[in-house]
């Protein structure tokens, strides 16, 4: 049997250690040994559930229509096209444990047999670290148990997602841990990073424990993991910015005898992964899917799959309308919005790094940022300096744009055609607001 199991957390970007970063994550490189890992992934939209709509149905977020978050009101357009409707229909048992964010109603709809979620542990006294290896715990027993029929599960974590738990690892003392750029290293900020890392450390161990239940069950020989996070880290200049550390996910694939070990600097999409796993089940892909395979990079048969990868923002707390498109070595980003009073501040999750930088550095006041910006990844890799109007530009200005149109015109973007829906009843802030929690909300 062709087994699927699929993990994923929120907000974690690429910040664990098989990708370089000084977060302690021991069952993730290990996993890595075993599996591609894929250094240029990107998600779709660095929100919470267009990243999971679009990965899960291998269409963009315009194109299967989460707009916007599913707890505020948005759905997909047809959620038989979710991947684990799709797989249910090629005869696989399908399992969600833990949370989903592709819909605010019954996850059945989606595809799943059985749905173990946060519900699912009302009643039991378990801190946020205890509910997410509950989730873990629960997946692990059904790894183990007989199956019939191959299986795909759903594992997803909350632990990573603001607020963090105010519990920190002894190996994440806020005094000498060093938070990445563009976080500011100060006190305060260093305090912030230091509770995601140990959000992140318990990640690792509940990862962990599924990659010991597979290994002990025999199950690893034939299961295809792919461990993955929805977007960039919550901090500001990450979560929901369309740059590399907002769009830029750790994927992680292990599909047996085939590539452990192995790293990839190809530029991928998430929408590589339905089309990935249609290939290795020998199904054929359905016509909606916009991403391609990816064996051919992990049987070596090619070392590129993409030329450019793309990107949008539509709704998240609040409107903010922007769409990239992303080579090897340029990120090109347009902006469609009316709003030109500055950062649309409740896009970014309240914590102790921005509310730091509004009292220190007055984030609500800067400038608003323009309507086309280009970076050269090469020169600045932290995306600081738009090059859009330097002549020595101009031609890969051109290029890029020509890129981006192509794209809206062939996924059909509705931004090209007067605007971008919105649902009727859907929950969204000011755009002048502060807090997505407790903002204004219109």
């Amino acid at each position: 049997m062709k087994n699927i199991v699929y993990i994923h957390t929120h907000d974690v970007g690429r910040f664990i250690e098989p990708y370089g970063y000084a977060v302690d994550t021991p069952n993730l490189k290990s996993f890595a040994g075993k599996s591609v890992i894929f250094r240029r992934a990107f998600d779709c939209c660095p929100t919470c559930s267009p990243a999971r709509a679009s990965l899960l149905s291998g269409q963009y977020p315009h194109q299967c229509g989460m707009l916007g978050l599913a707890h505020r009101g948005f759905e997909m357009y047809d959620q038989k096209k979710h991947l684990a409707s799709f797989l249910r229909s090629k005869g696989y048992e399908t399992a969600l444990f833990g949370i989903q964010h592709e819909t605010n109603k019954n996850p059945e709809a989606l595809g799943y047999d059985r749905v173990f979620t946060g519900s699912d542990l009302d009643g039991i006294h378990l801190d946020a670290f205890g509910r997410d290896m509950a989730r873990a715990a629960m997946a692990c027993g059904f790894i183990e148990s007989e199956h019939e029929k191959p299986f795909f599960l759903s594992l997803g974590l909350s632990i990573t997602h603001r607020p963090f738990p105010d519990v920190f690892s002894e190996k994440d003392n806020p005094d000498m841990v060093k938070a990445p750029s563009p976080i500011p290293d100060t006190a305060e900020c260093r305090s912030d990073w230091a509770a995601f890392s140990s959000a992140v450390r318990h990640m690792d161990r509940c990862f962990g424990c599924v990659f010991d239940t597979l290994s002990a069950s025999g199950r690893y020989n034939d299961t295809m993991v792919l461990v993955t996070t929805d977007h960039g880290a919550a901090f500001p200049g990450m979560k929901c910015t369309l740059s590399d550390d907002g769009c830029g996910v750790m994927f992680l694939l292990r599909i047996p005898g085939h590539g452990g070990g192995k790293v990839s600097d190809a530029l991928i999409s998430q929408l590589d992964f339905f089309p990935t796993v249609c290939e290795w089940i020998g199904a054929d892909p359905p016509d909606w899917l916009e991403g391609n395979s990816l064996m051919p990079l992990i049987y070596g048969s090619k070392s590129a799959l993409h030329d450019a990868v793309f990107s949008e923002i539509n709704y998240h707390a609040a409107r903010d309308i922007q769409r990239s498109v992303r080579t090897d070595r340029f990120r090109y980003v347009r902006r469609y919005d009316d709003y030109k009073s500055g950062i649309v501040l409740p896009n970014i999750d309240d914590g102790i790094t921005k509310r730091f930088l509004r009292r220190e550095a007055g984030l609500e006041s800067r400038q608003a940022l323009p309507d086309e910006q280009l970076f050269d990844l090469y020169t600045d890799p932290s995306e600081s300096f738009s090059v859009a109007f330097d002549k020595n530009y101009s031609d890969v200005l051109s290029s890029m744009r020509g890129l981006l149109d192509e794209w809206q015109h062939s996924t059909d973007d509705p931004v090209i055609r007067g605007g971008v829906p919105f649902p009727h009843g859907a929950k969204l802030n000011r755009q002048d607001g502060i807090d997505p929690i407790n903002g204004d909300w219109i």
